[in-house]
């Protein structure tokens, strides 16, 4: 499936930022299940593009002259496989899983959940025993976020010993021929040699309709934007995610 992907993001302040530095975590790279036909990345500096130690793309971008307003702007061309899960990372050297073992302050298991999450330890190590876990953590916290959802998810994940990671990325709401996408999040555990995948605020695994733009131990590793400031007031931010499901040729 082709999705043509157009993503505005308009910052606001009550008074002129003197100063600011945002990471920029929303440029797509090729993996085994999507291809990155085209993308455009827009912002009112000159970004410097590098690789972070996740293998995401990663634009810096410094403002050191008084602003009130920050467009960022994105668009681009993708193209998804129906395939469900990855057997690697992006395209190069693959990151030990190991290294998505260790508990981060927000992936940390507290008493409450580490004793929910025992119940499902004998059959934490198939895919079905896992796709239940993930249907009872959505069940037990109502009216969670999709980044909650993940990292309950990810937290029972590593106390019950699998390297389970955090992903960002676009989700296609409507499906095949859907209209309208939005920044979303899931997550990925390492079973069979292979990363699988469980959208657990959705209930589904990542299929045809999701876009993955950066993976990361949590939230702060992958999120699309986080940054600092000097001066500016309050903030406010207007965001717009559009999509177009391109026709098959």
């Amino acid at each position: 499936m082709k999705y043509s992907i157009m993503h505005a993001l308009t910052y606001s302040y009550d008074s002129p930022v003197r100063f600011s530095t945002q990471y920029l975590r929303l440029t797509p790279r090729d993996t085994a299940r999507q291809t990155v036909v085209s993308w455009k990345l827009e912002t009112p500096g000159q970004p410097m593009r590098t690789i972070d130690g996740y293998g995401n793309v990663l634009h810096v971008l410094t403002l050191d002259k008084p602003v009130s307003e920050i467009t960022i702007f994105v668009s681009g061309r993708v193209e998804t496989s129906p395939a469900l899960d990855q057997p690697s990372d992006f395209t190069g050297t693959p990151l030990s899983p190991l290294l998505f073992m260790r508990p981060t302050g927000l992936t940390r298991a507290d008493a409450e959940l580490a004793s929910f999450v025992e119940a499902f330890r004998r059959r934490a190590g198939t895919v079905s025993g896992l796709r239940e876990l993930a249907a009872a953590v959505q069940k037990r916290s109502p009216g969670a976020s999709a980044e909650e959802l993940s990292h309950h998810f990810i937290a029972c994940g590593r106390h019950l010993g699998l390297p389970s990671r955090y992903v960002s990325g676009y989700a296609c709401s409507g499906g095949k021929s859907g209209d309208a996408m939005a920044i979303h999040a899931w997550a990925e555990a390492w079973l069979d040699e292979r990363w699988r995948s469980f959208d657990v605020a959705q209930g589904t695994a990542a299929g045809e309709g999701h876009i993955k733009i950066a993976i990361g131990a949590d939230y702060l590793d992958a999120c699309p934007i986080r940054g600092v400031r000097t001066g500016g007031g309050k903030e406010t931010l207007i965001a717009r995610a559009d999509v177009t499901v391109e026709p098959q040729q």
